[in-house]
């Protein structure tokens, strides 16, 4: 009786997290949109461009393969900055956004935020041979 009740939780949990996971998408890609329409505010353009770059770059900013870490942006950063750029775009148009995304068969792929990926880490690898040299050479 007991493993038809466990089973059943994590059967619902799992639907849930999956729905979840396809509204994430949707919602990327629906501010991807966003950010390319002149109705949107500038503000929410930013903001919207910003979160839908990185979470449409093909790479992290926290490889997946560091422990915890690794996850966190896609488990808590992107999610909040989904909620926080949806909330600066009218919800009018933030429902025709989403519209649009369900009918988009590809996804988009944003070269923007590889190319700032690639930046933070190559100024990030330049910051810590700077230091270490300076560290070598005391």
């Amino acid at each position: 009786m007991l493993e038809q009740t466990g089973s059943a939780t994590m059967g619902e949990w799992l639907k849930a997290a999956k729905q979840w996971a396809r509204s994430v998408k949707r919602d990327v890609v629906a501010l991807w949109i966003a950010a390319h329409d002149v109705r949107t505010p500038v503000v929410a353009k930013i903001v919207a461009g910003a979160i839908a770059a990185y979470a449409l770059s093909p790479v992290d900013l926290i490889p997946d393969f560091v422990p915890v870490l690794g996850y966190l942006d896609d488990l808590i950063i992107v999610p909040i900055g989904i909620l926080i750029a949806i909330r600066l775009i009218p919800a009018p148009l933030m429902s025709e956004f989403r519209d649009m995304a369900i009918e988009r068969v590809q996804r988009p792929v944003s070269r923007a935020g590889l190319v700032a990926v690639v930046i933070i880490w190559l100024l990030a690898a330049a910051l810590c041979i700077w230091l270490a040299r300076d560290l070598l050479l005391r």
